[in-house]
């Protein structure tokens, strides 16, 4: 039998780190994210956990749907960042690819440049687009 590939407290946004010392301290409201792109990993383990009280309070008032739901049957795959960039003072870009299956189906990849503003130091998730190919 072959060990498990990630250890059982390893964050889900990939990092290497335990979550007690990763995006737990977010998710807790205990630290805030330092850029947009820890809070998109942020985010990502949020919804791997199917927090949607942190999505949600993460999300920009002006774009932040009402509520959200989460099909219990997908299984968040992985997490890999292409690119991260400021693109203001205030805004930067994530530029990401997050795998997941539902059910008994084939694997899918979501790519998305996700942008990001912060407000009073604090940093939110504005809107995505799915580029192509």
């Amino acid at each position: 039998m072959s060990p498990p590939r990630h250890s059982p407290d390893a964050c889900p946004c990939g990092s290497a780190r335990a979550y007690a010392y990763c995006c737990g301290p977010l998710h807790a409201g205990t630290a805030l994210a330092a850029s947009a792109q820890d809070l998109m990993r942020s985010r990502y383990s949020a919804y791997v956990r199917a927090d949607a009280e942190y999505l949600l309070a993460t999300w920009h008032p002006s774009t932040r749907p009402p509520a959200l739901e989460f099909d219990p049957a997908t299984r968040w795959l992985g997490l890999q960042v292409k690119r991260h960039a400021l693109t203001g003072e205030d805004s930067a870009v994530v530029e990401f690819v997050a795998r997941c299956r539902t059910g008994g189906a084939a694997a899918v990849r979501l790519h998305e440049i996700s942008r990001f503003v912060r407000e009073d130091g604090r940093w939110y998730y504005l809107d995505g687009e799915f580029p192509r190919g």
